[in-house]
């Protein structure tokens, strides 16, 4: 991940297994064998992976040799492209406070697959582009409610 957010292809390719694949499961966006997530990377991640002001706050980590399993909250101001996580969608200005679950696979020392997954609703919600209004999202309260898990229920009368 320094790699990635150094912005250094080379570096970040060399820590990958002969056939690794990428997946960011709410936009189909990612990459395929060494050609793809090269193109990826070049393409959608380098240069533009979070704005400035992005923030990683670990919840749990789980791994073993096989695997990495990363739950994440991550907060960023939206006022850069994030083609990977929003592609097509120009900077909004807007906050967002999102969690991200990331699981890595692991051959030998090398990464044979990321698949990684966050509550692209509640992002849209957030940077305004889903009106919420009838709808299960709730924008920031999905974090807010992992951090204080005794919050009440939103969708949920307990009258």
């Amino acid at each position: 991940m320094d790699a990635e957010i150094a912005g250094d292809l080379d570096k970040t390719l060399a820590t990958m297994a002969p056939n690794p694949h990428l997946v960011n499961i709410p936009t189909m966006v990612g990459g395929q064998g060494q050609a793809g997530v090269r193109t990826f990377y070049s393409k959608r991640l380098i240069g533009q992976f979070f704005p400035p002001d992005v923030k990683f706050e670990t919840v749990s980590r789980t791994y073993s040799e096989e695997r990495l399993v990363d739950e994440l909250i991550i907060s960023f101001t939206h006022t850069t492209v994030i083609d990977w996580m929003l592609p097509g969608v120009k900077p909004t200005g807007k906050r967002v406070e999102t969690v991200f679950v990331v699981i890595v696979g692991i051959e030998g020392d090398k990464v044979s697959y990321e698949h990684i997954m966050w509550d692209q609703a509640n992002v849209l919600v957030q940077i305004g582009l889903l009106d919420p209004k009838g709808l299960p999202v709730t924008g920031a309260g999905a974090v807010a409610k992992l951090r204080k898990p005794s919050m009440p229920d939103p969708f949920f009368d307990e009258g």
